[in-house]
């Protein structure tokens, strides 16, 4: 069975970082694009980062450039969302999802289950 399964969520306070994780299981990740979302209460889900097979990044939306960031782990077939200076507005539900590539990227029915970051003083 493809699975994503994530981790590393939590409380953070303002001003703090986190790194979340987005493990495969049932596949490889060499050949998959990975990208992360977020959805707050009340709103739409929105894009934040994208990592093609090779590396590359795209941005999925322009709220939060400069303070996140991704990596891939092929090895360990796992991907990284790090995120510095967290703010409040980040508090929200992170998703990561597996494609073929960034373009399609939010097409894709290949999900993690989601994974909580709250951030709160």
């Amino acid at each position: 069975q493809l699975q994503l399964v994530q981790s590393g969520g939590g409380l953070v306070q303002p001003g703090g970082s986190l790194r979340l994780s987005c493990v495969a299981t049932g596949f490889a990740l060499d050949y998959y694009a990975i990208g992360w979302f977020r959805q707050a209460p009340g709103d739409e889900r929105e894009g934040v980062l994208c990592i093609e097979y090779d590396g590359g990044i795209r941005h999925l939306g322009d709220s939060v450039k400069g303070r996140f960031t991704t990596s891939r782990d092929n090895a360990k077939n796992t991907v990284y969302l790090e995120i510095y200076a967290l703010e409040p507005e980040d508090t929200a539900v992170y998703y990561c999802a597996a494609g073929p590539q960034c373009s399609v990227i939010s097409a894709t029915e290949l999900w993690g289950q989601g994974t909580q970051v709250t951030v709160s003083s």
